[in-house]
């Protein structure tokens, strides 16, 4: 029997569990939240400290629970990038810049006019949501924060050093948000040059490490705290959706995971560098050595379906259960309103984060489920498009696996899978960023040959579920009004994002 320790953060808390790798099952669940606080419009912060305490607690209830402290390796994985500013001894001198916060939209349409082979690999510019235009934004606005860190990096970066007491950064998130030459593992230091902040590059953790390899020992008296018995090793994470990707087996070229969730990632890999205009990459050997990643999503989703539902309609959980089933019924479904899905801006295909939502066509005689029914619908929209626009681009997509908290929502899962026209799978297991987790600890403890290997091995079981026609027909004759929405309405909520920064910084 060997057991894994398993970690996700996510943006609302931390889930924990002990997997049995023989067994090929989860033994343990347990979870634990932290608070996010949004000081102005687009900004999102948490406390790393919080974060911190959340691991111990559901890290050491998971190993009680599954009556074993025989723990053989640990594995984290988490939201990115949200960005930790701290010394070198790991004590935070400034909040957690969230990976949803869009502070650095300026900064993020600066990286646009780098030219670099490697800038290629993000379709020449970086998203408001990474670290680098983050760390831009710290050394501009808070020059003496950005001076005296020592340290700025991921909060899984974060994580592991207090796990391991080593500053160790993955080749995932590197390349994926921080313009790291994954191809030839080298730091590009004239990036950061032409960004202005040349300093980023010894701020940030200078070991990186492919997922799956183990980075260290974990740290005895952090072992005490979990209740492990004998010595583990941490096994190098990354992203907690691309991680996901492990647990879902869709990593071969042509599978795609969409995890939903706080937001929307879709994931894909090419087997060779392709013309992905509008999506983030392909990434070489971000994941797995030899495939080319693909990143898309949207960054507001299920969150945009809990603000209207508990924020604005003061629901609870049973009130919004209820709220489901009331825009299911066909009047709500058939309200002629359009939602744009862009509460805090576009990751793809637009890559616009000065986007806004809207709710168009309202009348007195829509309601609340008229109105969270065309919320639904522009999620769905959001996906499809994100999916039709690929495969304008040339890539293929032939298997979808749906997984994350829109699996709990009958109604967005439905309207999700019929506006994207086609037969999905969906997974059986409530995260698969956990059992992603687990493939890397298993890789790293050398049960099996490669990743791809340990992912088939352990992927999660999913069953199918096909679209309705007369639904998907609907969403192709929406889709059109949700592009043309978006193109006309774009210098319309470019305006009112301008006159949100104003406000907040008076």
């Amino acid at each position: 029997m060997t057991l894994v320790l398993n970690f996700d953060l996510g943006t609302g808390g931390v889930r924990a569990g002990v997997y049995d790798v023989e067994r090929r099952m989860m033994l343990s669940l347990s979870q634990a939240s932290y608070a996010t606080t949004y000081p102005r419009a687009g900004w999102a912060e948490q406390q790393p400290e919080e974060w911190w305490k959340a691991v111990v607690d559901a890290g050491r209830s998971a190993v009680a629970q599954c009556g074993s402290g025989e723990i053989a390796a640990v594995c984290v994985a988490t939201t990115a990038s949200s960005v930790v500013i701290c010394n070198a001894r790991s004590e935070p001198l400034y909040p957690a810049i969230l990976w949803m916060d869009c502070r650095a939209s300026k900064e993020a349409r600066a990286t646009e006019s780098v030219e670099h082979p490697v800038m290629a690999y993000s379709g020449g510019g970086d998203a408001v949501e990474w670290l680098v235009p983050k760390a831009m934004w710290l050394a501009a606005n808070e020059p003496a924060i950005f001076a005296e860190a020592d340290i700025i990096c991921e909060a899984l970066d974060f994580i592991n050093y207090r796990l391991c007491g080593a500053w160790v950064g993955s080749r995932m998130n590197a390349a994926c948000k921080w313009n790291y030459d994954s191809k030839n593992a080298a730091f590009v230091p004239e990036i950061y040059e032409a960004l202005g902040i040349p300093e980023l590059q010894q701020k940030l953790p200078q070991r990186i490490v492919p997922v799956g390899d183990a980075i260290g020992e974990l740290l005895p008296d952090i072992a005490k705290e979990f209740g492990i018995t004998g010595r583990a090793i941490v096994a190098q994470g990354g992203i907690d959706a691309h991680i996901g990707v492990l647990g879902a087996g869709t990593v071969a070229a042509g599978g795609m995971l969409i995890i939903g969730g706080t937001s929307v990632v879709h994931l894909t890999h090419l087997k060779e560098q392709g013309d992905v205009s509008g999506f983030w990459g392909p990434y070489p050997n971000a994941l797995v050595d030899g495939l080319w990643l693909v990143e898309a999503g949207q960054v507001s989703a299920g969150s945009i379906l809990n603000w209207f539902s508990q924020k604005l309609f003061g629901l609870d959980e049973q009130g919004h259960a209820a709220l489901i089933r009331d825009a299911s019924n066909l009047q709500a479904r058939n309200s002629g309103l359009l939602t744009l899905d862009y509460w805090m801006g576009n990751r793809t295909p637009y890559r616009d984060a000065d986007l806004r939502g809207a709710v168009l066509g309202l009348s007195l005689g829509h309601d609340r489920a008229d109105v969270y029914a065309s919320a639904v619908d522009a999620i769905a929209l959001g996906s499809a498009n994100v999916v039709a626009v690929l495969e304008e681009r040339g890539v293929v997509v032939d298997r979808i696996v749906i997984a994350g908290g829109i699996c709990k929502n009958s109604l967005w899962l439905q309207a999700t899978v019929d506006a994207l026209g086609r037969r999905v799978h969906v997974a059986h297991e409530d995260n698969l960023s956990l059992i992603g987790t687990a493939v890397c600890s298993a890789h790293a403890l050398g049960l099996f040959p490669d990743l791809i290997t340990a992912s088939e091995a352990c992927a999660a079981s999913t069953k199918g579920v096909v679209p309705d026609a007369r639904w998907s027909a609907r969403y192709r004759d929406t889709m059109e009004l949700y592009r043309n929405a978006t193109e006309s309405l774009t210098p319309m909520l470019h305006a009112l994002s301008a006159r949100q920064r104003a406000g907040a910084e008076r």
